[in-house]
């Protein structure tokens, strides 16, 4: 074979090769950003927000992300694990109505701790923990990342008396539950089950059920209280 004939050969495969490269990039450009958005849900558009509108650099990150902790698998709870958590959730939402501060600091705490037992990265690194929990639970990480902020907002609240009010402190530990619940059930299903119940207990009910009963859960496990029926809590 001559020497312009192996030449040709080359460019030709080159070609081929570069051709081939650039439809699987356009293929991924035309799929990732669906496939990314149904995965995240409302987590993408917070993360698109976070970026200033620029959505390729936020499906970078959230694609970063699966490729980091999508493989995860989370570690099931024992019954007596669970029943131990429940009942530490329980407390923590009796505290507040006498303390706000400290129970939401205290959720924040149990929240990290949680997700540490289910093989998460420990709550020493919060921002890697955060950002495995957005791959598998994308509908309410942002319950855990609010009660984080108001925790911390509440630590260093200056002499004034300055950073998160009751209610923010109240809503906050409201959209946390919804985290907690699934951390917390280890078939991945309650949580999900439960989102319109959380709805409910956001906007004033008691576990979804506006009349204050609590109803057991058909797994066996506890239901857990969640009432904020004295009138106004006082700030600590």
């Amino acid at each position: 074979m001559s020497t312009g004939m192996i030449i040709a050969v080359i460019v030709i495969v080159a070609v081929v090769v570069l051709v081939a490269a650039l439809l699987t990039l356009r293929a991924r450009g035309r799929h990732g950003g669906p496939d990314l958005r149904r995965r995240f849900g409302p987590e993408y558009e917070r993360t698109v927000a976070r970026h200033d509108g620029d959505t390729q650099a936020a499906e970078r990150e959230l694609a970063e992300r699966v490729e980091r902790h999508g493989g995860l698998r989370e570690r099931p709870l024992e019954p007596a694990e669970r029943e131990r958590y429940a009942d530490r959730w329980t407390a923590v939402q009796e505290r507040f109505v006498d303390a706000p501060r400290e129970a939401v600091a205290e959720a924040d705490r149990l929240l990290a701790e949680v997700a540490g037992v289910r093989g998460y990265p420990d709550g020493g690194r919060y921002e890697e923990q955060l950002a495995a929990l957005s791959v598998h639970h994308a509908d309410h990480v942002d319950g855990y990342r609010r009660v984080h902020r108001v925790a911390r907002d509440g630590a260093v609240t200056g002499a004034d008396g300055s950073g998160a009010g009751t209610e923010e402190l109240r809503t906050a530990l409201v959209d946390a539950r919804a985290l907690f619940d699934d951390l917390i059930d280890t078939g991945g299903t309650a949580g999900r089950d439960r989102t319109h119940a959380h709805a409910g207990a956001a906007s004033g009910g008691v576990d979804g059920h506006r009349d204050g009963r609590r109803s057991g859960g058909t797994d066996g496990t506890r239901p857990h209280a969640w009432s904020f029926s004295k009138s106004h809590p006082k700030e600590s």
